[in-house]
């Protein structure tokens, strides 16, 4: 339950919150309320509810990230502003149904930050590596969790991206015990589990193929882990990569009178090369 109830502003108050461009957050906040106004707000914003939003909660999140990966901070500066638009939605939705307001969000988010950090707000040593200071951070939440967790694994949330949940599920894993020492074992486990996934496809079927297909990513994810990678950032970068050179050799194509359409393989591949040698020499 709430532990503070923000009641609505007079609608004098409100206009002129509302309309004031320096306010800061008590206007976004007071934005969203009359947004959400069953009287007098947008019927679109008044029809969602959490599941609804949630889509775009986890779509802002993406978007922030591709803002950072192509450097651009005016967007990241506006896709932070729509991010924290979903903390505010979420926040008045919940203030209407009774649950908590944004001040509870702002309150508890707060004191774990300042729960978490002994070492800065604390007496504890600041003398760590940053390493150390992962580990204490992840035996603090462990206390916390308590008895109420009972696996290692409790508390890794299922609606992470897949390649996320997977890399938190093997370091959850790997705290007790449960990893392979070196990396090379896991480049052997990678091996296996390709040569397992080529019996499928020659084999057995659909279903076989996707669960040996899923134990080969999940590897590859292991793999990451032991080399300090963050497996979709890296599939960003990759996925970008293959965007700039595919348009590159889309724009070349015309000056041999061809489109991707009317190519072959061979064509298209020449000129991927060709891209490739480029970007090495510049």
């Amino acid at each position: 339950m709430m532990d503070k109830i923000a009641l609505p502003l007079p609608l004098g108050k409100s206009d002129e919150l509302v309309n004031d461009e320096t306010a800061g957050l008590p206007r976004l906040l007071e934005i969203m309320r009359r947004l959400r106004d069953p009287k007098t707000g947008c019927p679109w914003d008044i029809e969602q509810d959490f599941a609804s939003i949630t889509p775009y909660t986890i779509e802002e999140a993406y978007e922030v990230a591709d803002a950072i990966e192509r450097g651009e901070m005016g967007d990241l500066r506006d896709e932070l502003g729509d991010l924290l638009l979903q903390v505010v939605y979420h926040s008045q939705m919940a203030q209407e149904a009774g649950l908590f307001g944004f001040d509870d969000v702002v309150d508890a988010i707060s004191a774990k930050m300042y729960r978490r950090h002994p070492h800065v707000f604390g007496n504890e040593s600041r003398d760590k590596t940053a390493t150390q200071q992962v580990s204490d951070w992840e035996q603090i939440k462990a206390a916390e969790r308590g008895a109420s967790a009972v696996s290692a694994l409790d508390g890794v949330a299922a609606g992470l991206p897949a390649l996320t949940r997977a890399i938190k599920l093997q370091n959850r894993a790997a705290r007790v015990g449960f990893d392979w020492p070196e990396t090379a074992m896991v480049l052997d486990k990678i091996i296996e589990e390709a040569g397992e996934l080529v019996e499928a496809q020659d084999s057995l079927g659909k279903d076989e193929i996707a669960e040996e297909f899923g134990d080969l990513l999940f590897v590859m994810a292991n793999l990451a882990r032991h080399l300090d990678l963050e497996p979709e950032t890296v599939l960003r970068s990759a996925n970008a990569k293959f965007t700039r050179r595919f348009k590159m050799v889309e724009d070349l194509l015309p000056a041999q009178g061809k489109t991707p359409e009317g190519s072959n393989l061979a064509e298209m591949d020449a000129l991927w090369d060709e891209v490739k040698r480029c970007e090495k020499l510049s």
